[in-house]
């Protein structure tokens, strides 16, 4: 098996700073994704396929790991979280919290396909990288 070469780091930053964008990794103009969360396939304007890259459960669970980390944690040390009734803190937490992970998600969906196009990790190396080829 050949040994992979390492991007530059600015290309690696780079790429993962225009999937961040919502943008190609390559070209950084055209639109990465059509809908939401839909990758498109192809960049309008290089002819990038963008289908290739396998973000699957990535951003999911990065975006789980910030919003997690940064705001549940530093929230539950704030004493009016445990002093209020129930009633006011639940919506009050949760509306903010579901729109902040809605919003950090399609960006963390696009850095992480920005990293993978720097890294040149395409759906065609994922059977490279699975125990399931083995069963």
């Amino acid at each position: 098996m050949e040994r992979m070469a390492t991007p530059p780091r600015n290309a690696l930053l780079q790429a993962m700073s225009r999937g961040l964008r919502g943008r190609c990794p390559r070209c950084g103009t055209g639109h990465l994704f059509y809908r939401y969360l839909k990758v498109s396939p192809v960049c309008p304007v290089c002819r990038l396929d963008l289908d290739s890259y396998p973000s699957d459960d990535g951003p999911a669970y990065f975006t789980i790991l910030l919003v997690g980390h940064l705001v549940v944690a530093p929230l539950l040390l704030f004493p009016i979280i445990w002093r209020s009734p129930i009633w006011i803190i639940l919506p009050a937490t949760l509306i903010p919290l579901t729109v902040l992970t809605l919003t950090v998600l399609p960006r963390t969906k696009g850095a992480v396909i920005g990293a993978l196009y720097a890294l040149r990790v395409s759906r065609t190396d994922a059977a490279l990288h699975t125990a399931d080829r083995f069963d």
